[in-house]
């Protein structure tokens, strides 16, 4: 089975070149897929003029839909080519050691049959190995300004035990940011939902793999790096970005966990709450 690595980019070519640079030589990835996210800027002419070819392909959506959009549009376009393959789902943000980590997480994808196959995600704040899916009532009391904090890792990480001795866990989604996912499963779960613009889409993606019985894994023995919110703080101001994580997270709790009236009214309460008092000491930090 082919691997293609797709990059998804969103006005931030300089950032997507350094990652092109850092894998371009590498064996295991047999096409590099640069999906420009129909940047306002001049990303898709500077990657295109620079780095389009036969081994990179430099290619540009219809419309910013969003990054489930995006991965729907870069895996149609890879097995469009490949046929079913291995795709590798990358913000542009990402640094990777060497070949070994594409090389091992391939491996450990048809070791386990894996669905999703993710490395440890290392971030300026720690490293992810996998998270949970919240609950509406669990979401309700994460967006609680501040109080979240008490409740972030019970809710949303597994603890140390959960990985003890092991080098492989099942987990109930990853980050994002950087994945290794069969386009078979993909299209059997109908591919992410696009209804999100931004955020959510792991846990979306997760809950539907879940319940066609796909396993999501987290290799612990291998490390990429995610200079976190990069690519998105190019694009979105703090308060833009929290409106988009609320509004996909309602959505993902009331289409997916199906939340009932009190949840929903529990959701709709504190994410207005929080955006208030959000948006009250941020415009005060100005």
């Amino acid at each position: 089975m082919k691997t293609v690595f797709l990059i998804i980019n969103y006005n931030d070519a300089l950032t997507s070149e350094k990652l092109i640079e850092n894998i371009k030589d590498y064996p295991s990835i047999d096409l590099i897929t640069v999906l420009d996210n129909k940047s306002s800027d001049n990303s898709f002419s500077y990657l295109y003029d620079k780095y389009h070819s036969e081994h990179i392909h430099v290619i540009q959506s219809e419309a910013n839909k969003g990054y489930a959009y995006a991965i729907n549009y870069g895996c149609n376009y890879a097995t469009t080519l490949l046929g079913d393959c291995n795709l590798i789902v990358s913000n542009s943000d990402i640094e990777i050691d060497n070949n070994s980590v594409i090389d091992e997480l391939i491996k450990t994808k048809k070791q386990y049959n894996s669905a999703i196959t993710a490395p440890v995600i290392r971030e300026h704040t720690g490293f992810s190995k996998g998270m949970k899916t919240p609950t509406p009532v669990q979401d309700a009391i994460l967006n609680m300004i501040y109080i979240h904090r008490f409740f972030t890792k019970k809710y949303l990480e597994y603890n140390d035990e959960f990985y003890k001795d092991k080098e492989v866990v099942k987990v109930d989604t990853v980050l994002g940011c950087f994945f290794l996912i069969d386009t078979k499963a993909l299209k059997d779960v109908g591919y992410f939902d696009e209804h999100t613009f931004l955020y959510y889409e792991e846990h979306i993606i997760g809950k539907k793999l879940k319940a066609k019985n796909y396993k999501v894994i987290v290799d612990l023995g291998i490390e990429v790096f995610h200079n976190h919110s990069v690519s998105i703080d190019k694009s979105l101001n703090r308060l833009g970005k929290l409106k988009q994580l609320k509004k996909s997270q309602y959505y993902f709790q009331t289409q997916y966990n199906h939340a009932n009236v009190l949840e929903r009214f529990l959701l709709n309460f504190t994410r207005g709450f929080s955006y208030m008092i959000f948006k009250i000491v941020y415009s005060i930090k100005s």
